[in-house]
């Protein structure tokens, strides 16, 4: 429970980083949101404003001369507002004034300049004073006659009216333009503050994300370092040091994954010695088996035995035989020698029995010559055929024999010791095959094919080993399957 709380209390590089990402690109998100709105609101008070100057210019160039020709081609009598449509060159003065009217008032509507606005209102005045007169030269000609009364309504009202209303348009767009001038005077004094507080904002954030990166940056080399140390001195063999479960989550996680891992690695290390010194007993002990007192003094007897005969020919081989095989036995302490090596201290075993018991003992040897440079763990066979020796051929009491073979089967070696002696009943096979998979020291009877098949086991792995089977009055057959590994040149082997 309390390392769960401690795990809360940490903060992650996934925190760190986000807090350092988050400190040095929010506040520029946020300015840039700031700036980005800012420059929306002018470009479109902006465009309102050309907008606007663009229909008062419109008016102002076109409108007093196109309303002055109109009133003055209805005075003059030259058309009248009835027929005024079916003329393209004049434009109904009522369309005119209420065209203008209704996109003046718009703009009254949306204009914000206060002297702007007061223009407007004043062209709109004068707009209704303008119809009111236009209405009155309409009564007049709807009369007839009038002409001189018309023409003086057009020089002293309709003319000033109309040039009237043009000064105020001009007054108007003037006054937008002062306002469009204001507003640059207004963007370029935000752009100002704007770089000003940019720039100060600017070293506050890098002086934040210098802070933070120097930060998290020490918080993951110096415990990376303390745990670079750890791992260096457990590769030297120093399973007591421990790293410190400090810093960032993810890096107390993983230094504590190396805690588990060096307390793991010290027990197998221990296990291994261990196992090496099982190892080492039950070599020693199988040596002992293999140079007893009873097979070495009934050897020496059958070669005295010999030369008081006078067949000092097989006296000789048997001794070089005796030689051979002893030489084998120690190796110079190798562990692994070939599988000629091993066939030669077979061979020699078996020449030295074959002479104590020429009645009873045939043998024959068929190993593939193409597996001789792999290697084998010294002892392997030979324990194989002692038993199959003392355990088979003798209960039978009659000539037996024993076939040692030797192959290579899909990247392993198979050897196989049989022989055609009394074999077993199916409850001893049973029995002696539950005794081989126990460790050495724990069986209670066939010990030295335990120890070959532990030794394999643990040299090889699980899955090479030994398999025994027999037949009650027809043998027994032991199998041996190891991995086809070359065995390094002899000096290397020695040394």
């Amino acid at each position: 429970m309390k390392n769960n709380l401690d795990k809360a209390k940490k903060s992650s590089l996934k925190q760190k980083l986000i807090l350092l990402v988050g400190v040095a690109v929010l506040p520029f998100l946020v300015m840039s949101v700031y700036l980005l709105v800012s420059l929306r609101g002018y470009s479109e008070a902006y465009d309102s404003i050309v907008s606007n100057m663009m229909i008062a210019n419109n008016y102002n160039l076109d409108f007093r001369d196109e309303l002055d020709e109109s009133i003055y081609r209805l005075v003059a009598g030259s058309i009248t507002l009835d027929s005024i449509d079916d003329d393209d060159s004049v434009k109904d003065p009522y369309e005119l004034v209420q065209k203008l009217r209704e996109d003046f008032s718009a703009l009254v509507r949306i204009t914000t300049d206060r002297e702007s606005r007061l223009w407007l209102q004043s062209l709109l005045r004068n707009l209704d004073t303008l119809e009111d007169r236009i209405d009155d030269i309409k009564y007049n000609l709807d009369e007839g006659g009038h002409y001189d009364e018309n023409m003086e309504m057009l020089d002293n009202n309709i003319y000033i009216l109309t040039e009237l209303i043009q000064d105020d348009i001009q007054y108007y767009i003037y006054y937008q333009t002062r306002s469009m001038n204001s507003l640059k005077l207004q963007l370029n004094a935000q752009v100002e503050r704007f770089m000003l507080v940019f720039g100060v904002m600017l070293a506050v954030i890098l002086l934040l994300v210098l802070l933070i990166a120097a930060q998290t940056v020490s918080g993951i080399v110096r415990p990376i370092e303390r745990l670079r140390q750890v791992t260096g001195a457990v590769a030297h063999g120093d399973f007591e040091a421990r790293a410190e479960t400090t810093g960032p989550a993810e890096i107390a996680e993983l230094s504590g994954s190396v805690n588990d891992m060096t307390v793991h690695l010290e027990a197998m290390v221990s296990k291994i010695k261990e196992d090496e010194s099982k190892m080492r007993h039950a070599e020693l002990r199988l040596l002992q088996e293999q140079i007893n007192p009873h097979f070495l003094y009934n050897t020496l007897d059958t070669i005295v035995w010999l030369i008081e005969s006078d067949s000092t020919d097989e006296a000789v081989d048997m001794v070089v035989s005796l030689s051979q095989f002893f030489r084998l036995v120690l190796s110079h302490g190798a562990e692994y020698i070939s599988i000629r090596e091993e066939e030669q201290h077979v061979r020699s075993y078996l020449k030295i029995q074959q002479a104590r018991y020429h009645d009873i003992l045939d043998y024959e040897i068929d190993i593939d010559s193409a597996i001789y440079p792999y290697k084998i763990l010294k002892l392997t066979l030979q324990p194989l055929v002692e038993n199959a020796l003392y355990h088979g051929i003798k209960y039978k009491r009659a000539m037996g024999k024993i076939t040692i073979t030797g192959r290579m089967q899909e990247r392993r070696i198979v050897l196989t010791v049989q022989d055609n002696g009394v074999g077993m009943e199916p409850e001893k096979l049973a029995h002696l095959r539950r005794e081989i998979e126990r460790p050495c020291k724990d069986t209670e009877g066939g010990f030295g094919l335990a120890n070959v098949n532990e030794r394999i086991r643990m040299y090889f792995g699980d899955y090479y080993g030994m398999q025994i089977d027999s037949v009650q009055g027809q043998g027994t057959t032991v199998t041996v399957s190891i991995p086809a590994l070359q065995t390094p040149p002899k000096d290397e082997r020695m040394a």
